[in-house]
């Protein structure tokens, strides 16, 4: 039995129909067909989708200089941890320039469910620093305790999420029913939530619940610790804006992109955008300080993402790390989109990151 006939049989078993978030979940994270639980290469140019750190080595060389910044400010004995690791290439670049620097962490700590995956970032990191494979530790549940700094990197977007169809100034839960052996959309009766804006009957958008419930189980660990969570995503009032009136589901496949994710089933990614708003409130609810909100163009300026260029003496080697800086930091490419949120437990420094833009206001 496959995972469309695992889905299918459990849509005939709850009414006719299964949550969205419940499908999402069975697609990307079952245990033996989930899309995260396959054998196959995900992430990189030979795999579906492309993130920061296989943009550029910039990428993890600027969050370990806002890592050095926050661990001077504080002063205290520091480790890392970061939750989905992919293919271990940020934690093998933030790694090698805290090294360099003299600032290596007590811990390297990696939360990662996947077995394939945490294979896959044990090759990356020790075919570069073969030297840490005692500070390098994999971890299958969250600490109680931890001081230094978290890390999340589209993490967010790939939790699963609620969806929902406005009817009659109320948002109404959208699950997955079955036709004809092929799934699709069922409005059903539940009620999420009142609209709050002026959006008209049919607009569709997300509710992560699951975004929210993971801030609280991060305010549950006893320390002292600053998080830097960067994601695709938007304040409030752009999540619900009129022009996302079918929501900010995607879908990627060998790099093709499509908004479907009830065909193909467990063969690809599923994201939504992440409300940013949403995380800001969830955090401050569970007693946790937001220090900051910007896009991540202006999260790696302030981190000085130029200077690695100027301090390039190759003329062939500046003219990539241009390149590669432009599809970190220009509108049209990452820089944009992509947004950087820091929160904290006991800590309440200034983050470097954040010294030309802190856009927390409109959170």
């Amino acid at each position: 039995m496959g995972l469309k006939e695992i889905i299918a049989n459990k849509i005939k078993n709850n009414n006719e129909f299964i949550n969205f978030d419940e499908f999402m979940d069975l697609a990307l994270y079952h245990q033996k067909y989930g899309y995260y639980r396959s054998n196959s290469r995900k992430i990189g140019k030979n795999g579906d989708f492309i993130t920061a750190p296989e943009t550029s080595d910039l990428f993890g060389f600027c969050l370990a200089k806002q890592i050095i910044d926050i661990y001077q400010n504080n002063n205290l004995q520091y480790s890392i941890l970061e939750f989905g690791a992919g293919n271990g290439v940020m934690a093998a670049q933030i790694l090698f320039h805290l090294k360099k620097e003299n600032n290596l962490p007590e811990y390297y700590y990696i939360l990662e469910l996947s077995a394939n995956l945490k294979e896959w970032q044990a090759q990356n990191i020790f075919a570069i620093l073969p030297e840490l494979r005692d500070r390098v530790v994999w971890l299958d549940k969250l600490p109680e305790n931890f001081d230094g700094v978290m890390l999340a990197n589209e993490v967010l977007d790939a939790m699963p999420t609620k969806r929902a169809i406005v009817k009659d100034n109320y948002f109404y839960e959208v699950g997955v029913g079955l036709e004809n052996d092929e799934f699709v959309w069922k409005i059903t009766d539940k009620k999420i939530s009142n609209i709050g804006y002026d959006l008209q009957n049919g607009y569709i958008n997300e509710f992560n619940l699951n975004n929210e419930l993971w801030l609280k189980t991060l305010a549950d660990i006893a320390g002292n610790w600053s998080a830097i969570l960067i994601d695709y995503g938007f304040n409030e009032k752009e999540f619900f804006h009129i022009d996302r009136k079918m929501g900010t589901l995607r879908c990627y496949k060998n790099h093709q992109a499509d908004d479907n994710p009830l065909v193909d089933v467990g063969t690809k990614d599923i994201t939504s955008w992440v409300n940013f708003s949403n995380i800001a409130k969830a955090a401050k609810s569970n007693n946790l300080k937001v220090l900051g909100y910007c896009t991540q163009a202006m999260f790696l300026i302030s981190l000085g993402i130029d200077r690695f260029l100027m301090d390039e003496e190759s003329e062939a080697k500046k003219l990539q790390l241009a390149n590669e800086i432009k599809q970190l930091v220009f509108p049209n490419a990452m820089g944009e989109s992509f947004k950087v949120l820091v929160i904290s437990k006991n800590m309440d420094n200034k983050i470097l990151g954040f010294k030309e833009q802190n856009l927390k206001h409109t959170l």
